[in-house]
């Protein structure tokens, strides 16, 4: 683009921004805008730069001069302003041709399981191909069997975790069943002089692509390339002795567009059987993901800005092989207060050595975990939907994530009395009996918890009684401390049974505290595995029904009931939030 039509540019969405927001706009702004919808500008981003501050410098007045000169020479943009009214959260709209099929893919290395980054891109993108009737691929990019194999389990995983959140594939494909095609295309890049086979080490090379300069084997002819490449195919080089690259502008600005690597040898063999060790030579993550994309026929890709230079990589083998580039979106940076960086190969090492119990340890910021702490697929799926997608890096808390899914549980989750760190009391005066608690606040259906001379209390509760205290045991009746001292604490009942009560002015103000009953077969052992802590106790027997529900444990939060041992009456819970 010339230098002037590059500067008319500039001007027009300068103005836009300008008219848009009634005011001069900055710098920042009106660059991203142009590098947004102009890609091929990024290589020259400094110059771009230049240019957005020397237009800025002229734009004076008022909007209504501004609006009038944008009207002038862009009036279409006039339009778009007063038409696209995009919600401060939420989905933009998807840049869309007229009878376009749209065709959207997630495409994950099944080196470990979906972590919440991982969600966003499943979640995001199957909305957008549900909300255009169009198509969402899951492709598994499996081809780096040596620095990040896949795992089996991995697979099934996320095509299990897909299922959970709604978005089931209309295709899965996995990269590497597809090794001879890339071959066929690596070929064809040789025979029109843009692939070449370097020999150079790693170091070597890296000298002279600092430098900006060809290395020796970058001139070779075709003929002596596709021999080299056969024999790299044919396991005549030993692993690391040759690289296939793809020929770009060895002057470029940018380092890491220059003369890139698209294959490599490696002679560990790929974790499916069916792949085993058929090959050695594999492409590397911007071939392979460049080749499936326009054989898949994807319209957009929705991904991290942090590859926003795989983009400018692979769009040198599309201009080589007559292709059109997928229309792109990026988003920033995604972080999350309590898990910081997302990190699947840290996360397998601290399940190595025993720091997290597996991927769905409450501690890691998998699906896996979440689900089962019990976070709700229709919550997660709310939440990356209203984080949008826009290039600015964002930090928030999982707090946001709870409040979503507390609206959608609260009202189905039966209620249960559960106390941790027990302490047994005694009470005097009991009267066996039952006391009937609602199973929820908003339903009238009961439960019937058995009481009779002992219960167990919860010990942040018990260690701030003193003689003389009075409370109240919910659903049950008002009690006196006696004595608190262990190993038997006393208490005393006082005035009437909650059966009793009549309205509310007969019940003293006490404050009130849930207990468990200590009796044969009317407790169960309970342990509550929580991102901070483990709590061990009891809870009432009801709880075992519950076996793969969200409930709450009142006055401590909501759980799932991950596991039920009916033998030993014993129940593991994960801890959602409170």
């Amino acid at each position: 683009m010339e230098i002037d039509e590059t500067r008319e540019l500039i001007e027009k969405y300068a103005l836009q921004n300008a008219v848009k927001y009634g005011k001069a706009p900055k710098a920042g702004a009106v660059l991203g805008k142009v590098l947004g919808e102009h890609p091929d500008l990024r290589k020259v981003a400094k110059e771009v730069a230049s240019l957005v501050n020397e237009v800025l410098s002229g734009l004076k007045g008022d909007p209504g001069i501004w609006k009038q000169r944008l009207r002038e020479i862009a009036p279409e943009l006039i339009e778009e302003i007063g038409e696209r009214k995009e919600p401060a959260t939420g989905l933009p709209d998807l840049e869309v041709g007229e009878g376009e099929k749209v065709v959207l893919r997630f495409a994950p290395n099944p080196n470990g399981p979906a972590t919440i980054g991982s969600v966003r891109g499943i979640v995001v993108n199957a909305e957008y191909a549900r909300r255009h009737g169009g198509e969402f691929v899951l492709r598994f990019d499996d081809t780096d069997p040596k620095t990040k194999p896949p795992m089996l389990e991995a697979y099934v995983w996320y095509l299990d975790d897909c299922e959970y959140l709604g978005a089931v594939p209309d295709l899965v494909v996995y990269a590497s069943d597809h090794i001879p095609k890339y071959y066929e295309y690596a070929e064809k890049l040789i025979m029109l002089g843009k692939a070449y086979v370097c020999f150079c080490k790693r170091d070597e090379f890296k000298r002279y692509k600092d430098a900006g300069e060809a290395c020796p084997h970058r001139d070779a002819d075709v003929g002596t390339n596709l021999e080299c490449w056969k024999c790299m195919l044919n396991r005549a080089y030993a692993e690391g002795e040759a690289v296939l690259r793809i020929k770009t502008d060895i002057t470029h600005r940018d380092p890491a567009l220059r003369d890139w690597a698209a294959f490599r040898i490696v002679e560990t063999p790929h974790p499916r059987p069916e792949i085993g060790d058929r090959f050695c030579v594999w492409p590397l993550l911007d071939f392979e993901s460049a080749i499936e994309d326009h054989l898949l026929g994807i319209t957009h890709i929705i991904r991290g800005k942090d590859l926003m230079d795989s983009e400018l990589r692979q769009r040198y083998v599309y201009d080589y092989l007559g292709w059109q580039y997928p229309k792109t979106m990026h988003w920033g940076r995604m972080k999350i207060h309590e898990f910081g960086k997302f990190s699947t190969s840290a996360i397998s090492r601290a399940i190595a050595d025993g720091t997290y119990t597996g991927w769905d340890d409450p501690r890691v910021p998998t699906l896996r975990a979440l689900r089962r702490r019990g976070i709700s697929s229709e919550a997660i799926r709310k939440f990356m939907i209203d984080l949008g997608v826009g290039e600015t890096d964002i930090s928030l808390s999982l707090d946001t994530l709870y409040a979503i899914n507390r609206k959608i549980i609260d009202p189905v989750s039966n209620r249960y009395f559960f106390v941790w760190d027990p302490v047994a009391v005694e009470i005097r005066d009991a009267a066996r009996m039952v006391a009937t608690p609602k199973q929820h606040p908003d339903r009238d259906d009961l439960r019937e918890i058995p009481a009779g001379s002992r219960v167990f209390l919860c010990g942040e509760d018990a260690g701030s009684l003193t003689s003389g205290d009075r409370l109240r045991l919910k659903n049950l009746y008002d009690i006196e401390i006696v004595d608190m001292e262990l190993p038997t604490p006393t208490v005393k009942r006082i005035g009437t049974a909650a059966q009793e009560w009549c309205t509310i002015e007969e019940k003293p103000r006490y404050r009130i505290i849930h207990w468990v009953p200590d009796m044969p077969d009317e407790y169960l052992r309970v342990v509550v595995r929580a991102p901070d802590q483990v709590y061990e106790g009891f809870g009432e027997a009801g709880i075992a029904s519950e076996l793969g529900n969200t409930v709450q444990f009142e006055r401590f939060g909501f759980v799932r009931i991950d596991s039920v041992d009916v033998r030993n009456r014993s129940v593991v819970a994960y801890f959602a939030h409170r």
